[in-house]
């Protein structure tokens, strides 16, 4: 590496992209690599603190651009319905190329991060993505990189396969049933179903119907298989999913045979939910909380519903560290950390 004074650079060339940042304004390229320093740059140089420049000169071949290490590594990650963009100060984004749920292999990623002078950073995993939408960047530390570190990240990939992936939402048929005698004889107004024919919508699922039932398990049970036998992929139950005597829902669900994947989860608003599974048909009883909160369990669970993602008891376990919803004032879900355990 050879230091230059800017002042005697003129006519030189840049080996790597130069930042300009002018706070709460401004943060971007000011000079390209590959840019032949003229007369008239050397003020703009100074202005963003370049007194001296750098020709680095690799000593063996062995070494390998930050630019082009940054292509290598976004290659090396991405998987299905990614794509990466073309290097800029020394990082290459990773894109989402379809709507969808972003799913990360976690162990494999602390382990390529874990390489030195590799620096991938990223969404959470799970994350709803739209096409377009910026899910990773991926970079090396230093100007010049060893080409073995490089090697090593490109072997962890190939032995344990890409980092990242996309699995695209898919249009779903969806029934609801809405229990409870106070809703059944019309002594309360029903406020699940306009919620929840807004939240399929949002995935493009179809709403098959809405059928009220007195808690009466055998009745509920056999709305449900109503659903099913009409081509339901999922059936979601609304009321009744406390642990009172007369809630009947949970039982209902039992009767149909279905596996009971959760029921009580550490997640607030959504404690109560419950999730069943009978063949490809998945079922969830929501608690009245979904009701009254912007975001609950029921946004999180149905992201991956929709992704056709299977969950398990252990997924809503983690879920309890980044489960107590804030209630922000105006909701940014899903940037935030509910749900993010």
């Amino acid at each position: 590496m050879k230091k230059v004074a800017v002042n005697d650079a003129i006519g030189m060339v840049l080996v790597h992209d130069l930042t300009k940042i002018v706070p709460k304004e401004y943060k971007g390229r000011a000079f390209k690599k590959g840019h032949v320093i003229r007369p008239e740059d050397i003020d703009d140089l100074l202005k963003i603190g370049k007194e001296h420049i750098f020709v680095l000169e690799p000593d063996d071949g062995q070494n390998v651009h930050e630019d082009f290490a940054a292509l290598r590594l976004a290659k090396a990650v991405s998987g299905e319905s990614i794509e990466y963009t073309e290097p800029s100060e020394g990082k290459s984004m990773l894109k989402s190329t379809k709507r969808g749920l972003l799913k990360i292999n976690s162990p494999l990623l602390y382990d390529i991060n874990s390489v030195k002078d590799i620096s991938i950073a990223t969404l959470p995993n799970n994350f709803p993505v739209t096409e377009g939408q910026r899910i990773a960047g991926a970079r090396v530390v230093p100007l010049f990189v060893e080409e073995d570190v490089l090697q090593e990240a490109e072997r962890l990939t190939a032995e344990r396969g890409p980092v990242f992936s996309i699995k695209p939402f898919v249009k779903l048929k969806a029934g609801v049933v809405t229990t409870g005698n106070e809703v059944y004889k019309g002594l309360v107004k029903d406020s699940f179903g306009p919620l929840i024919r807004k939240k399929l919508k949002a995935y493009g699922g179809e709403f098959m119907d809405q059928v009220f039932c007195p808690d009466d398990p055998t009745r509920i049970t056999g709305e449900i298989n109503k659903f099913i036998d009409a081509g339901a992929d999922l059936v979601i139950l609304t009321g009744g999913m406390s642990v009172d005597p007369d809630d009947a829902t949970p039982s209902a669900i039992r009767m149909t045979g279905a596996e009971v994947i959760t029921y009580g989860i550490p997640v607030n608003p959504g404690n109560m939910f419950m999730m069943a599974r009978l063949g490809s048909v998945t079922m969830m009883g929501l608690p009245g909380g979904v009701m009254y909160f912007t975001t609950s369990i029921f946004d999180v669970v149905l992201a991956r519903v929709f992704a056709q993602d299977p969950m398990t008891k252990e997924d809503f376990i983690r879920m309890g560290e980044g489960g107590l919803c804030q209630a922000c004032k105006t909701c940014k879900y899903p940037n935030c950390y509910f749900c993010r355990g």
